[in-house]
Parts: C-alpha cells; sequence; structure tokens
C-alpha cells in the first residue's frame, strides 16, 4: 500500500544499475520557459501549502490524500526554523515538527513536494520562523550582509539539506522534492535596504546553489534582483500578468492566496470560489504552468506559534478548512477546474497561445499543436455576462469568468458556473452534550520580594527578559503616598499613565485590578490612562505585561520591543506629576500557575481548587480545570470558548492556542460578490462578533476518558460557557 509508479520504477533501475551500465540513468528536474521539466518531460504543476505543524501527524495521510483527490500534484509547505532549533544546536524534528515523515507520507501519495526553506517564512508564524536565541547572537541583523546572521542561516540551510539528502528525499535521489526556495519575500525589503539587500541576495543565491540538491532553486517576490541560477516567482491574489526575469524561466505561482489572515479584533475574510478559480484560468491561459495554493490547508497555530496578533485559528478560508474538512463548493469547484486543466496538459506545455479579442474585455487564447487543442475564453468584466460566438458556436460567459474547453469545442468547464451537489454552507459546530464541571485556582498578584522577582532601574524590554518562553512579564512597584496629599481629602484620584510597546496590559492596584489596555495588528502599542485609588502608606502596583505573538514581518523586525517601555507617570500628587520611568522596578518572569505547570496533569494535582458555587467568575486571572470523556465518532472537535475573554487553553498537557473571544471583529461585513478584483477587506465576515470562537481539539491529543483541559484566563469569564463542539459540515 502506498507504492506508486515512480517507486517501482525506482526500484527497477536500482537492480538495474547493479548489474549494468544503466545506472548513469537519473531522475532529473530542470526548466525552460514553458515549464518545470521533471524526467525530460514538461509538466504543469498545481500544488497546495499544508504546513506540517499546523496540523497533526495523525492528519497529514488524509490531508495529503484529499489534496490528491482534489487534483493536485505537488504539496507545498515551508520549513520552521523555531520549532527544529529552539535553542543553538539542539534540534527537533518529532512529532508535528518531523518534516521527513510528512514528505515521506507526500511521496508515498504518489505527489511532488516543492520545500520552501526559507529560512525566513513570514506565514504569519511566531517571528516568522526564526528562533528567538537568534535575535540576542552578538551584532545580529536579520536579512542583510551581517555575518552573524549569514552564518546561522547557513548553518541550518546545511542542516535541513543534509537531512533531505541523508533520506534521499530529492527527485534526482528518487524522492518527492523537485524544488526549493531560499529566502522568502526578500524582493521589497532589498529594495528598502540598497547594497547590503543586494549583496545577501547574492549570497543567498550562491549558499543554496553550493548545496547541489540536484532541483532548482526558487526566490518568490525577488523581481529586480535575481541571479541568472535561480527562478523567481509571483505571489499574490492575481498573477497573470507576472513575468519571470529572464525568457529562459518558466511563470510560476508561489502564493495564490486563498483568503487572507485572521487577526485577533479583525473580520474574517473569505474568497468566493469563483473568483480564485478565475485566477487560475488567467494565470494557465497566460502561459504559467506552476499555481500554488496558499493556503490549500490552513490548519491551526497551536502553542504559541501564532504570529503578532494571529488568531489560533488558520483556517485561511482554504478548500480544506481548519479541521481538514472540504469546504464546499469551493474544493469541488477547484477539483474539477484541475481535472480540466490536467486534459488541457499536451496543448498548454507545447505551444504558445494565439489570443484573439472577441470583443469588449472578451478574448479567445487558443494554445493549438499538432495533435491537441485547447482553447480559454474569458469574460474580463465584472458587471456582465456575454454571448461569443468562437470557432463556429457560440459560447454564453457569465461576467467575470473563462470557460475551458480541453478540445477547442466543448465547454467542459466555467469558472463561474459552481455546480456542486453539496450546496454552500456555513461552518456548523453541534454541542456533544458533554458535561464539563470546573475547579477554579486564582493566579497570586506578586509583590516586590516574592521569590522569582528580580530588580532593575527603569524599565526594560519585555522578550529580553521572557525570551518568549511566556506570554507574561510582571513589572512591580511599591507607590508611597504620603498622608498629606491633597487627593486623599477631595476624592480627585490622580490618573495613572502608562505607553506600552505592546500587546495588552492589566494594571493591579493594591491586589485588584484597575483595568486592561491592548493594541492591535495594526498598531500593536497601546497606553493605559485612568484615575486610581491609592491610600496613604505604601500602594503595591503589578502590571502584567502581555505578548500576543511575536512580529513575523517588517523592516528589522528583530529591533522591535514589547512591554511596558515608558513612560509611566501618576498626574494629580502635590508636586504636580511623577515621572516613574526611571524608578527602581521589580519584575517577575511568567505566572505562579505556569511555574507550577497547572496545564499539566502533575501540575494541576499540587494546588487546592475551588469547586461547586466557590468556582470563581468573571475573575481576571484565573485558572480553570475540567475533565470530559472523548465523544464517539470521528468527526472533529472544538472548544466553544465564546464566554471567555483572554488567555491560553491545554488539553492533556498539549497546548491548543490563545483564546480572545472578548476582542470582537471591527470592519465592514457587506454582501459580496466574486465578480470583479478580490482584495484582503472585500468579503468579510463575523463583524462584530468574536474574531475567533471556536479553538480545534485534535482527536489524537485525547484518550477515551479523563481528559484534562485547563484554562488560564487572563481577563476574567464564565467557564460554564465552554463546550465541547463537533464540527460537522452538515446542515
Amino acid at each position: 500500500m502506498g507504492f506508486n509508479f515512480r517507486n517501482k520504477a525506482w526500484i527497477f533501475l536500482s537492480i538495474l544499475c547493479s548489474s549494468s551500465l544503466i545506472c548513469s540513468v537519473k531522475a532529473t528536474v530542470t526548466y525552460d520557459r514553458k515549464a518545470v521539466i521533471i524526467n525530460g518531460q514538461r509538466r504543469i504543476l498545481l500544488s497546495g501549502s499544508i504546513h506540517y505543524p499546523r496540523s497533526t501527524p495523525e492528519m497529514w495521510p488524509d490531508l495529503i490524500q484529499k489534496a490528491k483527490e482534489g487534483g493536485l500534484n505537488v504539496i507545498q509547505t515551508y520549513v520552521f526554523w523555531n520549532g527544529h532549533e529552539p535553542s543553538p544546536g539542539q534540534y527537533y524534528f518529532e512529532d508535528r515538527y518531523d518534516l521527513v515523515k510528512f514528505i515521506k507520507l507526500v511521496q508515498q501519495a504518489g505527489l511532488y513536494v516543492h520545500l520552501r526553506i526559507g529560512p525566513y517564512v513570514c506565514a504569519e508564524w511566531n517571528f516568522g520562523g526564526f528562533p528567538v536565541w537568534l535575535k540576542y547572537v552578538p551584532g545580529m541583523a536579520f536579512r542583510t550582509d551581517n555575518e552573524p546572521f549569514k552564518s546561522a542561516m547557513q548553518k541550518f540551510t546545511e542542516k535541513l539539506v543534509g537531512m533531505m539528502k541523508q533520506e534521499k528525499l530529492f527527485e534526482t535521489q528518487g524522492g518527492p522534492i523537485i524544488l526549493s526556495q531560499i529566502e522568502n519575500e526578500y524582493g521589497p525589503v532589498e529594495w528598502e535596504i540598497g547594497a547590503p539587500g543586494k549583496a545577501y541576495t547574492k549570497w543567498a543565491a550562491q549558499m543554496a546553489e553550493g548545496l547541489s540538491t540536484g532541483v532548482p532553486w526558487i526566490m518568490c517576490k525577488q523581481d529586480e534582483d535575481v541571479p541568472d541560477s535561480i527562478i523567481n516567482t509571483c505571489n499574490g491574489f492575481y498573477c497573470e500578468g507576472f513575468k519571470p526575469k529572464s525568457d529562459n524561466k518558466p511563470k510560476m505561482w508561489t502564493e495564490n492566496w486563498t483568503s487572507w489572515l485572521t487577526e485577533f479584533g479583525g473580520a474574517v475574510p473569505y474568497r468566493p470560489a469563483e473568483d480564485i478559480a478565475f485566477s487560475v484560468a488567467r494565470f494557465i491561459h497566460n502561459g504559467g504552468s506552476f499555481m500554488n495554493y496558499y493556503m490549500y490547508h490552513g490548519g491551526t497555530n497551536f502553542d504559541r506559534t501564532a504570529g503578532q496578533f494571529i488568531t489560533t485559528s488558520y483556517d485561511y478560508d482554504a478548500p480544506l478548512d481548519e479541521y481538514g474538512l472540504p469546504r464546499e463548493p469551493k474544493y469541488s469547484h477547484l477539483t474539477k477546474l484541475h481535472k480540466v486543466i490536467k486534459l488541457c496538459e499536451p496543448a498548454l506545455v507545447s505551444v504558445d497561445p494565439t489570443v484573439t479579442w472577441l470583443g469588449d474585455k472578451l478574448e479567445a487564447h487558443v494554445f493549438k499543436s499538432k495533435s491537441s487543442c485547447a482553447a480559454f475564453l474569458s469574460n474580463y468584466n465584472d458587471s456582465s455576462a456575454a454571448r461569443v460566438s468562437f470557432g463556429g458556436s457560440t459560447y454564453d460567459l457569465p461576467r467575470w469568468s473563462i470557460s475551458i474547453l480541453p478540445d477547442c469545442k466543448t465547454e467542459y468547464y466555467n469558472t463561474a458556473k459552481v455546480h456542486v451537489r453539496t450546496p454552500s454552507i456555513p461552518m456548523k459546530m453541534v454541542p456533544t452534550n458533554t458535561k464539563l464541571s470546573w475547579g477554579s485556582y486564582n493566579e497570586d498578584i506578586p509583590s516586590l520580594n516574592d521569590n522569582g522577582t528580580f530588580s532593575k532601574d527603569g524599565l526594560i524590554e519585555q522578550i529580553s527578559m521572557t525570551r518568549d518562553k511566556t506570554d507574561y512579564l510582571w513589572y512591580l512597584a511599591d507607590v508611597e503616598i504620603s498622608a498629606d496629599e491633597k487627593f486623599l481629602k477631595t476624592g480627585e484620584d490622580p490618573l495613572l499613565t502608562i505607553d506600552s510597546a505592546g500587546h495588552a496590559l492589566s494594571v493591579f492596584v493594591n491586589g485588584q485590578l484597575a483595568g486592561t489596555a491592548y493594541g492591535s495588528l495594526e498598531n500593536p502599542k497601546l497606553t493605559f490612562s485612568q484615575k486610581i485609588k491609592l491610600h496613604a502608606g505604601v500602594n503595591k502596583l503589578a502590571l502584567l505585561s502581555i505578548a500576543a505573538g511575536l512580529p513575523n514581518v517588517g523592516l528589522h523586525y528583530e529591533t522591535w520591543n514589547i512591554g511596558v517601555l515608558g513612560p509611566v507617570t501618576l498626574n494629580g500628587v502635590n508636586s504636580g506629576t511623577w515621572d516613574m520611568s526611571k524608578w527602581k522596578w521589580s519584575y517577575k518572569i511568567g505566572t505562579k500557575g505556569e511555574a507550577l505547570s497547572l496545564h499539566s496533569i502533575t501540575g494541576s494535582s499540587t494546588v487546592e481548587w475551588k469547586e461547586g458555587s466557590l468556582v470563581a467568575k468573571k475573575q481576571p486571572l484565573t485558572w480553570y480545570k475540567s475533565t470530559f470523556d472523548t465523544p464517539s465518532g470521528s468527526e472533529p472537535l472544538a472548544l466553544d470558548m465564546n464566554t471567555m475573554g483572554k488567555g491560553q487553553v491545554w488539553v492533556n498537557g498539549k497546548n491548543i492556542g490563545r483564546h480572545w473571544p472578548a476582542y470582537t471583529a471591527r470592519g465592514k461585513c457587506e454582501r459580496c460578490s466574486y465578480a470583479g478584483t478580490f482584495t484582503e477587506k472585500k468579503c468579510l465576515s463575523n463583524c462584530g462578533e468574536a474574531s475567533q470562537r471556536w479553538y480545534h481539539v485534535p482527536r489524537s491529543w485525547l484518550k477515551p476518558s479523563a481528559n484534562l483541559i485547563v484554562v488560564l484566563e487572563e481577563w476574567g469569564g464564565d467557564p460554564n460557557g465552554i463546550s465541547l463542539v463537533t464540527r460537522t459540515g452538515k446542515k
């Protein structure tokens, strides 16, 4: 099982190699201006991005099989450096990060792999895929002509390529990897930084080429300054007008965005099936030969892998939804498109099209060779349909659509005519009737002299202290108020103002929550400004600074800051305003519950949990725990967290991600037409609701019974509203 023709062919050749001169025969991957050439044959390659850490190994075979059944012949993935090298020289390639296993599963399914090594990935992934320790290497500057960076990047790239070679995973070794990518969307960065960027691009290309993988290297969004040995490719919603830098390179589209990212506080984008099909057909009839959906399966940002303000769900409105189920009608509509394109392949790779004008915004692209003919009839008008005459017949073209005629006569497919047995229905989550009985544990608000605290003059940057081992850093100070302060008599409470580099802040005064503030993806910085109750004597001020992921894109984002950097002022005291920024502050990394590992089975048994009527509700910084039995069946499971505020969730000790349902979606959710140019703000949903309500719980993480669920609630919520649901996709 799992063997395909290519596997058998290689076994046959290896037997011959042992006894004959045929051992000089090798698999090859080359290219010309028309297409990538695999073993001497030009190919139309239809690809889909599936990121291995965004699902579980148990999900991989089904995702890959659905991609194959959907008509793809390539799986594309990034390589996630920070998952593979969490500390310098310490490598991890297990569980969700078992890249070799993932690639071998793709090979067993008979598909190719495009491996985007990067190792910068962006991908809305924490720190863009870079390990946090990299930032603190002396003299470090990311993605430029910087020796410490180049040294670290080369070491990891060599490690990764060496693993692939050792496992014989490149096509030239009999494996499935036909393409590799170095760097990622570097062109705009190079344009910004100039000469150091040009030098770095040249170095990266030479370094990659020197690894002798036997397959072509690509660089995406690297249009102006791409080395001759590298294929430059396009990313975007549309790439029909893209031209590679050299006339002898194929036209490739590495990221056809199936929708757009979702941020906490943002509406949820979606892209109509008709438009994405239109974009693919238009790219192909303009000479494109490699097209990849970003994403084909988006998956989940488990743990704390989401980038800055990015939701735990990375669904991306992909043909396979977050849970691995087909999203209809998109999945079936694109499947039919892929089958028709494959029918056209002999003509597409043999000749250039003849383009004929059929009327206003109407065209025919005809690929006619000696043995085959394929035609694409296009209506680029986004407001009106058209009837066109072609080859002695008439064809009705809906607005913003392309009809495909694999024999130049019969319309097999039109991008705007969606004929799917399963109608398009919204995601439906059905309660499992699992009863959750909660216990609660209140997190302690630390004081200056608590165990684990340390002092420094002034305010310090958060990640420099936490190294991203936790989202949380406490800033602690004693505020001594003299008995003669006027506000004590007048009742005019002083105004506390705190400027923070982000991302969220909870302010506690004498153990009580005074208020919260938080930023956004567009503006991570925040200001807390509120009058606070102080008494004569020593008042305990505790600021909990909370990171919501690290930045993943931006010029030299390694220099960006997080945490309370000030100024911090208290206005309304006798002397006017106190600038507290340069005071001696005490600090504590993480929460007490994290130190006790309350999320784990062992750690959760080390404290006393309040139960029954004593369970805390709507209280900040509260831990909750419950147990549940796994529901029968195989349908995907999720937690409905809609009654909670902000925090994190663990199931059986595994972090299923950050929850933040209290951050409601802003934006304009209006009726959306498929026709016309798509942008990330065109088609939106969930306005006024939680950006993310449901959180995926992989079945492979569960036991038959007594599964432990632990929630750290930062803001305050009602755990009795949490429920376990199934994703059914049924009416």
